[in-house]
């Protein structure tokens, strides 16, 4: 796979995808509610607060990679975008209903886990059990054309691991929790102390030495 996109790219071809989905009959989308979309405050992680020519300076580099091209209506003063990015016949890149809803929410969310992914994407494709998305997964991961998904380290407290897509590069991924092993067990070296008949034998010594200071004093 050789696409590699910025971070605010991954947002903006993320917001086309989703917005093509959820609402087509407001598609394709305005400068200013492509603006919108970048910055919505839900289903979007990190937040943003990108500017109007911060997005279209985005829009213009994607134009010249041919994954966003202009399509306004007939008669219509406003330009309006929409992506090539996938599923078009403009490119190879093709993806199932369920694929594409992952590849959206990863692009417009970051990482997530299956179980997450079960949730969110659902707003966007049917998904039955849990089974369909790992097999999702499993397909992005290891697609002749891809991989599209990699598999990150599971992170201290949480139970899954979270899956991130690569169309923004490969991830240097953490290392692995370490497993805790139980210390061996070794010899206790420390200083030896003197037996309970050492410590008698001491005291015995010592009361005769004081015995016989007394009787040399009193026979003076």
């Amino acid at each position: 796979m050789k696409i590699e996109l910025t971070p605010m790219e991954a947002r903006v071809i993320g917001c086309l995808i989703e917005k093509q989905i959820t609402t087509p009959d407001q598609y394709p989308l305005s400068l200013n509610a492509l603006v919108n979309a970048v910055n919505q405050k839900s289903n979007r992680d990190p937040m943003m607060n990108a500017s109007e020519s911060e997005v279209q300076s985005v829009v213009d580099g994607l134009s010249r990679k041919h994954f966003v091209v202009e399509k306004s209506g007939f008669g219509s003063r406003v330009p309006k975008y929409q992506h090539r990015f996938c599923n078009t016949e403009f490119g190879t890149l093709k993806f199932s209903p369920l694929e594409l809803a992952i590849v959206c929410e990863l692009l417009v969310r970051g990482p997530q886990t299956p179980g997450e992914l079960r949730t969110r994407a659902s707003r966007m494709a049917p998904v039955g059990d849990g089974s369909e998305v790992e097999a999702a997964l499993e397909s992005l991961h290891t697609r002749d054309d891809g991989p599209f998904v990699v598999r990150l380290a599971r992170e201290p407290g949480r139970r899954d691991s979270r899956y991130a897509h690569l169309f923004s590069g490969e991830i240097a991924e953490a290392p692995e929790e370490p497993v805790a092993v139980a210390p061996t067990p070794t010899a206790n070296v420390a200083p030896a102390t003197p037996s309970r008949l050492d410590r008698l034998e001491a005291e015995v010594k010592q009361l005769r030495a004081e015995l016989n200071d007394l009787k040399q004093r009193l026979g003076a």
